[in-house]
């Protein structure tokens, strides 16, 4: 008896998509290929995604989906948890904060869900409009610009060794001596306080700030 195939659905599409991205970046993606991972014609994904552009909408907004908007704790945890979750979501899926930044991308609901978590959470925390709007920014901006620094300053496990020994055999550590102590950090085992990472390092001087602003 053979075997009766899902229906085709805008979720299904969705998920095999960022499955694609996942593996092997956005250059992976296309209506042909996201059809063959579903066993399907391209032609009948159209039925569910309007276009390219709709796709790529509908992954981003899956990815954001992902972000913890928490209702419980103060507004620090609250919004500190809510930092660290979408930094990992990021990481999770390497190809969407590109994305997520791009001129012309359109904002979700996920988007504005998470736009109208963090300004609500700040406006109710007692900040003025001001500071709210500001601070906003600076969180928005850290989540995503360290993520993309983050994901810049990656390389690849299998070219890490050659990489980082070319690299270290020619550096003149005599002439630039801090350059090279914050390189011998780097390659450390474990950041000087492994118990935080470097992203929450700065999230927390963020917070920080915000608190002595309140």
């Amino acid at each position: 008896m053979a075997k009766t195939r899902p229906p085709l659905t805008r979720d299904r599409i969705l998920d095999a998509a960022i499955r694609l991205a996942d593996d092997g970046g956005l250059d992976s993606v296309s209506m042909r290929k996201v059809g063959q991972a579903l066993g399907v014609e391209a032609m009948s994904l159209y039925n569910h995604v309007a276009n390219k552009d709709d796709l790529l909408e509908g992954m981003v907004e899956r990815v954001i989906d992902e972000f913890e908007l928490p209702d419980e704790g103060d507004w620090e945890q609250a919004v500190r948890r809510c930092a660290i979750s979408a930094h990992d979501a990021l990481l999770r899926h390497r190809w969407s904060p590109t994305l997520v930044m791009a001129p012309g991308m359109g904002i979700s609901a996920a988007r504005l869900r998470y736009m109208n978590w963090i300004l609500g959470r700040l406006s109710e925390a007692g900040f003025s409009a001001e500071l709210t709007y500001r601070g906003y920014h600076a969180l928005d901006s850290h989540i995503f610009g360290f993520t993309l620094w983050q994901l810049g300053h990656s390389i690849p496990a299998a070219a890490e060794r050659d990489v980082v020994g070319d690299f270290l055999r020619d550096f003149p550590f005599d002439d630039y001596p801090y350059v090279g102590e914050h390189i011998r950090q780097h390659l450390a085992d474990a950041p000087p306080d492994a118990k935080v990472t470097e992203f929450e390092f700065g999230l927390d001087l963020v917070l920080s700030g915000f608190k002595q602003r309140l």
